[in-house]
């Protein structure tokens, strides 16, 4: 290849990855809102449908919107309690996540996170834990053990759970 064809290659080159970074940038949203304190719209999206597939079954209700709502304020609290780096990449994977591509490369799911049903939910967090890949792992980690954490912490949940809560010291 003569000089001149190289350089037409590497200026062809560094303007479709110049486009295809613009587009990602632009496609992709933020995981965190308020300074990386709180869940962004897709966020929510995506605690709420990890929620459904994780407590679905008695502990608790999709439908019920007030629970719902008041488990994803404590994921917020949860996450206010983070270092910078770990919301920083956690704002990162729910962006991810929220792009059909990313789903589906990252945790193989097809469905929009609203539209996907609770078994196909449990499916993919199952396959997530089961994963060989330590990122996927990393993945399942973050999603259920912030959503476990956040259920876990309201007293209004424990008896759900057949704990009576913490016994009087006499």
């Amino acid at each position: 290849m003569q000089r001149r064809g190289l350089l037409k290659l590497g200026l062809g080159a560094a303007v479709v990855l110049g486009l295809a970074g613009t587009g990602a940038a632009l496609l992709l949203k933020p995981g965190l809102v308020d300074g990386g304190r709180k869940l962004s719209p897709a966020g929510r999206a995506v605690f709420a449908a990890v929620a459904r597939a994780v407590f679905d079954g008695g502990l608790m209700k999709a439908e019920d919107t007030a629970r719902l709502n008041a488990f994803l304020d404590r994921v917020d609290a949860s996450i206010a309690g983070l270092p910078d780096a770990v919301r920083a990449e956690l704002s990162q994977l729910l962006s991810l996540l929220d792009t059909s591509a990313g789903r589906y490369a990252l945790i193989g799911l097809k469905t929009d996170w609203a539209k996907a049903s609770t078994a196909e939910l449990a499916e993919v967090l199952e396959a997530l834990r089961l994963s060989g890949s330590q990122t996927r792992q990393q993945v399942y980690h973050a999603l259920r053990d912030l959503s476990s954490v956040a259920f876990f912490t309201d007293p209004a949940n424990w008896s759900l759970a057949g704990y009576p809560g913490p016994r009087e010291i006499p």
